[in-house]
């Protein structure tokens, strides 16, 4: 077994769309066709290889919000391919693409506070994030009830 971590392509569009699609766990909002063919170069693919061939099996986002911060989104990996450690090295594959673009600061929506701790991120007010952030929150199944926490990475 051999797992690859890659920038998308328009050919994993229809998996990442089917993957985000058939859980019910409510990890990540799911997303439809055209936001995943129109936001596709944000998204790592986590590939995992064996015999049989080759399955998309994870995926994370660097989504551009503003002049110098970026929001990581969409972090899902299928449930029997976790704890192997692809949940960190698909976040430091975003960081390491911020660090290139010289963004400030990185933020996440979350529940998995514990996860993102371990990576260096901190809790904030979510008023400490820019007001585009909220344009995608209307849109959001769980607007205007959200429980999730603001987390920020500072890069400088």
């Amino acid at each position: 077994m051999d797992y690859e971590i890659i920038k998308a392509r328009l050919e994993d569009v229809v998996g990442l769309h089917k993957m985000l699609l058939d859980r019910e766990d409510g990890m990540v909002l799911p997303r439809t066709l055209h936001q995943l063919y129109t936001h596709v170069r944000d998204f790592y693919v986590l590939l995992h290889h064996d015999k049989n061939g080759t399955e998309l099996v994870g995926c994370c986002a660097l989504a551009m919000c503003w002049a110098e911060i970026a929001e990581i989104r969409t972090l899902y990996i299928l449930p029997e391919h976790r704890k192997k450690g692809y949940a960190k090295k698909m976040i430091d594959a975003c960081l390491s693409e911020a660090k290139d673009l010289k963004l400030a600061r990185i933020f996440v929506l979350t529940d998995q506070i514990e996860f993102f701790s371990y990576m260096g991120f901190l809790e904030v007010s979510k008023d400490e994030l820019p007001q585009k952030v909220w344009a995608d929150c209307l849109h959001c199944p769980r607007f205007p009830n959200c429980d999730e926490i603001a987390m920020l990475y500072n890069l400088k």
